[in-house]
């Protein structure tokens, strides 16, 4: 005489961050199969697409007991987890397991859908506008306001990928993205001319692929395989996108005054315009000159004098009797 068996629970589980329905071909081969389907949530985002599909899915929550029960006879009963997992119904199942005392069903985990990369992404823009509307500090913030950290924001990237701290790179680059999130949430409440996150990113994909014809297909006046020429084709689509009156245009006047005197330079240079560095007394002058040569030889002068500041630091701690992480 054979026993009977014990059936089997597959747990369907799918990432809030794929849109409702969009399910892996064997979760709808799952659901279609199962003998019942249980969802201990009403409100579960997929409960309405699985009925939508003809699946009889029942809003009820089981305890462990009542679940292994249901599977009696080789049943094969479906749950869809809540958002949060249902910790009592697995904690449950794994006592009863761990007993001895009952003849477990089959459990099966299976996922019905997966994070695409970049998915996590969805999760900030709703904190951030949770902040936004909650914060007393976050709602009262504007632009110009705000303007201040990005730059800061900006240096400790720089510093962070100077030192080669993984740890701090990968904090820094959030404390970037938190910038850009936080402007493009606020530019949302514009009266006259509002977008969102998605528009900035749709700006900047569009960029990314016209000023990439040699990637993604497109016209381009040569065949482009080095670096160099990646860059110069870049420039040519850029200045064709921008129609400038000047070489000048858009080069941003508030920037460290060695990378102003740089980008300058590098401008001048890509023109092929005969304009070289004027000449005056003063300090100002002088650096401005060097600033361009610097440039002209592929230096960056705003990364070297800080490589040559950061050294000077270093000697004046060990001055001090202090070493460089010291204090």
């Amino acid at each position: 005489m054979t026993s009977e068996s014990p059936g089997r629970v597959v747990l369907l589980t799918a990432s809030h961050r794929v849109a409702p329905g969009l399910l892996s071909w064997p979760a709808w081969q799952a659901l279609r199969a199962a003998d019942r389907v249980l969802c201990p949530d009403e409100g579960h985002p997929q409960l309405p697409y699985v009925r939508e599909a003809g699946v009889e899915a029942e809003s009820v929550r089981l305890t462990a007991e009542e679940l292994v029960a249901a599977c009696a006879g080789g049943r094969t009963v479906l749950v869809l987890p809540s958002g949060e997992g249902d910790r009592d119904l697995t904690d449950g199942l794994a006592r009863l397991a761990g007993s001895g005392r009952v003849a477990m069903p089959d459990l099966e985990l299976l996922p019905g859908s997966y994070d695409l990369p970049g998915a996590r992404l969805l999760d900030l823009v709703q904190i951030m506008d949770r902040i936004r509307r909650a914060c007393p500090w976050s709602s009262r913030q504007t632009h110009q306001g705000l303007a201040k950290y990005a730059i800061e924001e900006a240096y400790e990237l720089v510093e962070a990928i100077e030192d080669g701290e993984r740890h701090e790179l990968r904090e820094e680059l959030g404390d970037v993205l938190l910038q850009v999130l936080f402007h493009a949430r606020i530019a949302e409440e514009d009266p006259e001319e509002p977008f969102s996150v998605d528009d900035v990113a749709g700006t900047l994909a569009e960029k990314l692929i016209l000023r990439h014809p040699h990637v993604f297909g497109g016209e381009t006046d040569e065949t482009v395989e080095t670096p160099e020429a990646v860059r110069e084709q870049w420039l040519r689509i850029k200045e064709v996108e921008k129609r400038r009156a000047s070489v000048t245009d858009g080069v941003p006047l508030g920037q460290p005054g060695l990378a102003l005197a740089a980008k300058l330079g590098g401008r001048v240079r890509a023109a092929g315009l005969d304009v070289p560095p004027p000449t005056g007394e003063g300090i100002g002058y002088d650096l401005l000159a060097l600033a361009v040569e610097a440039e002209e030889s592929g230096v960056d002068p705003e990364a070297a004098l800080r490589a040559a500041a950061r050294a000077y630091r270093d000697a004046i701690r060990a001055a001090e009797g202090l070493s460089a992480g010291e204090g």
